[in-house]
């Protein structure tokens, strides 16, 4: 049976990031994908100057109709918008597992969630999640601790845990030194995921695109931990592959290999 991923997420017409590189990756990984989208914005690879939030009871529909027709194996949620999507995202049970990508700010530094919906994440979504994939700033504004080395990643992931998150990934693109991720689980097992970092403006969408290969995986049985390494080893890849396209942070390569 062809495996199926769904995600829930914001669309970005310049196409790097959202849920036009969510169905790019899992069409990469050989997985048939589904998107539901929770808002649009207006944005290029140099700004974004629009966000416009859909009804949540649009999104309800969506997930909804998705569900009673193709159910998905993974589902992977980026940027959701507000508090009220939020809570209609949580309120479903999802039968297959969830991946959390916090989208909270967008590349150019556009504020993408309000403090409330931030809150609403937190105490409504996360206990739903399989993994939580927030990069540093992410887990920083989640938590309220520092994250500038492994140690102080470990203390957040734990902390994220204790939210009621299964599994957190912590993506170490903002260290300064790498781009080691941490993946912590709930029963305390632990994996790191080393790379260099890559010099390299054209970084649009990496959380995107990475969720996503990690849902599409998912989708496909595998093992958690051997999904982030799979999805690990794409997104390196993908961003030393880049295209090169736009004059602001472009987006990565979704056909590396």
């Amino acid at each position: 049976m062809t495996p199926v991923a769904l995600t829930i997420a914001g669309s970005d017409p310049s196409g790097g990031a959202g849920i036009q590189a969510d169905l790019k990756t899992f069409h990469q990984f050989g997985v048939y994908g589904e998107a539901v989208i929770t808002l649009l914005t207006v944005q290029n690879t140099r700004r974004v100057s629009r966000v416009e939030i859909m009804d949540p009871s649009l999104v309800r529909e969506q997930i909804e109709a998705v569900l009673e027709d193709i159910p998905p194996g993974a589902i992977k949620t980026g940027a959701l918008g507000d508090a009220q999507v939020i809570g209609v995202v949580a309120a479903f049970s999802f039968a297959a597992p969830l991946v959390v990508d916090p989208v909270m700010i967008s590349k150019h530094g556009t504020p993408l969630m309000t403090a409330e919906a931030a809150e609403s994440l937190r105490t409504e979504l996360l206990p739903h999640a399989a993994l939580v994939t927030p990069n540093i700033p992410e887990a920083e504004a989640l938590t309220g601790l520092k994250v500038t080395t492994l140690e102080e990643a470990r203390r957040a992931a734990a902390a994220i845990i204790g939210m009621g998150a299964q599994a957190v990934l912590i993506k170490g693109g903002h260290f300064t030194d790498s781009a080691t991720d941490l993946l912590l689980a709930a029963d305390g097992e632990e994996r790191v995921y080393p790379a260099a970092r890559i010099d390299t403006p054209h970084t649009h969408g990496t959380g995107c695109t990475y969720s996503a290969a990690i849902a599409a995986e998912l989708a496909k049985g595998t093992s958690l931990a051997d999904a982030v390494a799979r999805a690990k080893t794409f997104i390196t890849a993908a961003i030393a592959t880049n295209p090169g396209l736009g004059s602001g942070s472009g987006p990565v390569n979704h056909h590396a290999r």
